[in-house]
């Protein structure tokens, strides 16, 4: 038995480098849940194995943790642990969510492997640890341009996953997989040098495929962290080295200077080139939408962090803190849980002591990376570079269980390298203890890996029947929920997504009824669990707002669940919408009466308190205007319409809001402008466009009415026999020409 697991552990170790290929369909975010389960899985079995091979005599470089800096990793888990607990909701921290996985146990496995490696590998393993995330790298970055190329040919490759906006590979995500490509093309330099011959040439062509995949992403935070790293090298090496090193390093310095130069000089120009990689550089700006929404979360999140400076709020909390400074006129996205800076979540999750070891983790690497250097090791400057990348990229972005693992294991890796060669030693050999902890340790697997496999298998295969069979997509769902795992907070959100946004729309009768019990229900349990939810507040009170016919809705409880919303995120519109929906649904039921206008002056008051907090946001201008409409106040309707206009900036969400009071008053010109703004914002909103269309045939732009029409006859005719009047006038016009 003890020798077909030492036979098998140094494969067990390799293996966590393989999961960046993994993609499994079947469950719910399948790019990234089933790495993150199956990471936190080779952890149970890698430790189960490494408990039972050390007390059975396996010889370890015990030696090793005899060093202080060895223990900085435990100390910063042991810090996470600690601030947690201190936190809002352990259960929580320790976690995560289903969408990534992170949370304390995540880390707690990086640790674990850093010291597995720490104690097994010799220069033999970090060589074919090298070569197999090298590999791994290579086959990501072509999946990647796979991916582009899909959507460049229009075409469908087998085995390649469609991507969900911006390439992301088999990460699922842009930002995932341009920050792991980004440490692993530094890895492959690493392998081509010990590479010889035609898989020297082989790994060179690696290397060129994952910076092209980087591109690829338009990631503009792993792409100016390569750039910067590039630059800090170029500069350390034009003053040193022989003469030839220097003069050519001193080329390339100053042209990759010129470059930049006139990259910047034809900024705007190279803004407009379809080319996504080149466009998004070229955008960045403090103006820009996306930096603005970042530079306002680091503000709002690092202000809030100081109120906890050393206890932080726990891992996986910082939703918290942003829905407490969220702001629609100031940030693009509806909910964040990262600041999309890894020092800033650091500190804001486990405070000053989190941060510090955070940022000594990344000196201890980039130290032993440099003392390296100083001998002249093969792997130095790769390594050096590695780590640089890494913490230059950490400043816009955030870690996965992937990056995570490449680090820790890399600063083993380089711990390793740096220290002379030892001989591994054996503790005392305890047969029967050996064999009873190796089995307790692997426990855990059912509960951390195999449960939450289920309840995400089961929330995806639901999900397939959610429209089409509601009692067989409950019956999976509750399935799921019957493990007790923290997939509960996932299943609320995708209850409420699935309900809202088709559910309630396409079913009827009992169906209907069926859909909306579940999400309720689900809610109503999640709000229980996790009160400090923000997000889950706002979902139960829309649901709680929808309901079919005929159910009766506590409006006391509806009213709580949303002042408890506002409580948590003071700025967020839906809770003061919902709200003002309870009063005009009573002020809907009365026939024009007193009590009718002052139903509809109630919820005028709302979503007036609610402007108050954003007056710089025109979306509740444009809500009041209908509701003063509504109400028979058309000068207030007028008025408050005005004040919108004053502040809006066009997107497709804000515009829905004014073209209802526009189309109202039947005020043609700006239904036209308003519905240009949909159109732009979703080309594929056809019924947009030919509502588009017939705006501009009543404001006698027939020719432009006719391009819309044309349009639309190519790719949606049967959008055009929903308005047989329009239609047989614009194809009377057509006529005539």
């Amino acid at each position: 038995m003890k020798e077909r697991i030492a036979r098998a552990y140094p494969y067990l170790l390799l293996a966590a480098a393989l999961l960046p290929l993994v993609v499994i369909d079947w469950l719910m975010y399948p790019a990234v849940a089933g790495k993150t389960l199956l990471f936190r899985g080779l952890g149970v079995i890698t430790l189960a194995a490494f408990a039972y091979l050390a007390l059975m005599g396996q010889a370890f470089y015990w030696q090793r943790l005899r060093h202080w800096h060895v223990w900085i990793p435990a100390a910063l888990c042991i810090v996470a642990f600690i601030t947690s607990l201190l936190g809002t909701d352990f259960y929580r921290s320790f976690w995560s969510t289903f969408n990534r996985g992170d949370g304390l146990l995540t880390l707690l496995v990086a640790v674990e492997f850093f010291y597995l490696i720490l104690l097994y590998a010799d220069a033999v393993f970090i060589a074919r640890f090298i070569k197999v995330v090298a590999w791994v790298g290579s086959v990501v970055a072509l999946v990647v341009t796979l991916q582009w190329l899909q959507g460049l040919f229009g075409v469908d490759l087998p085995l390649v996953p469609v991507p969900d906006g911006r390439i992301g590979g088999t990460f699922g995500n842009a930002a995932f997989a341009a920050g792991y490509l980004g440490m692993t093309i530094f890895v492959t330099v690493m392998a081509r040098g010990e590479a010889s011959g035609k898989w020297r040439r082989f790994f060179a062509w690696a290397i060129a495929l994952q910076v092209v995949a980087i591109i690829l992403t338009a990631t503009r935070g792993t792409i100016l962290a390569l750039f910067i790293t590039a630059l800090a090298w170029l500069t350390f090496t034009a003053f040193r080295g022989n003469d030839v090193v220097k003069k050519s390093a001193r080329i390339a310095l100053v042209s990759t200077v010129v470059i930049t130069l006139l990259f910047a000089g034809f900024r705007s120009s190279l803004a407009t080139i379809p080319f996504e990689p080149i466009a998004r550089l070229a955008t960045i700006s403090l103006s820009d939408r996306t930096v603005a929404s970042r530079l306002f979360v680091w503000q709002g999140v690092g202000s809030e962090a100081l109120q906890h400076p050393l206890t932080g709020v726990g891992a996986e909390h910082i939703e918290i803190i942003f829905n407490r400074i969220y702001d629609p006129s100031k940030i693009s996205e509806e909910w964040f849980d990262r600041s999309h800076n890894a020092f800033l979540d650091y500190f804001a999750q486990h405070g000053l002591f989190g941060l510090l070891l955070y940022i000594a983790l990344i000196a201890l690497a980039l130290t032993f990376a440099l003392r390296l250097l100083k001998r002249g090791e093969a792997h130095s400057a790769p390594l050096l570079a590695l780590f640089g990348v890494y913490a230059v990229q950490n400043l816009v972005v955030f870690d996965t269980a992937m990056t995570l693992f490449l680090l820790t294991t890399l600063i083993a890796s380089a711990l390793v390298l740096e220290r002379a060669p030892e001989k591994p030693t054996a503790l005392s050999r305890r047969t029967t203890l050996a064999s009873i902890i190796g089995v307790v340790l692997l426990v855990p697997l059912w509960p951390i890996a195999f449960e939450p496999l289920l309840a995400n298998a089961y929330l995806a295969y639901g999900y397939r029947y959610h429209v089409t069979d509601v009692g067989r997509a409950n019956e999976w769902f509750m399935r799921g929920l019957s493990f007790n795992t923290y997939a509960d907070l996932e299943y609320a959100y995708r209850a409420y997504d699935m309900y809202t946004s088709h559910q309630e729309p396409a079913l009827k009768g009992d169906a209907l009824v069926a859909a909306y019990g579940f999400a309720c229900d689900t809610l109503a349990t999640a709000a229980k669990h996790y009160p400090y939810d923000a997000r889950v507040a706002t979902y139960y009170g829309h649901v709680l707002d929808t309901a079919p016919k005929g159910v009766l809705v506590d409006e006391t409880e509806e009213r709580e669940i949303l002042a408890r919303a506002i409580e948590l995120s003071p700025k967020r519109a839906q809770a003061y919408y919902i709200l003002a929906n309870i009063s005009l649904r009573k002020g809907d039921a009365l026939p024009p009466s007193a009590a009718k206008r002052a139903a509809y002056l109630e919820a005028i008051g709302v979503v007036e308190g609610y402007r108050t907090l954003v007056p710089r946001d025109a979306e509740p201008s444009f809500i009041l205007a209908s509701l003063a409409l509504a109400a028979g106040e058309r000068n207030e309707a007028a008025r408050y319409a005005e004040a919108g206009l004053t502040l809006y900036a066009p997107g497709a969400t804000i515009a829905r809001k004014a073209l209802k009071y526009y189309l109202a008053i039947e005020d043609v010109p700006h239904i036209r402008d308003f519905l240009e703004d949909i159109v732009a914002g979703e080309p594929e909103n056809d019924t947009a466009r030919y509502d588009l269309a017939k705006a501009h045939y009543l404001l006698g732009n027939r020719a432009e009415a006719l391009r819309l029409t044309k349009e639309l006859r190519a790719r949606n005719p049967a959008m055009l026999e929903t308005d047989q009047a329009f239609l047989a006038a614009i194809t009377a016009y057509e006529q005539s020409l």
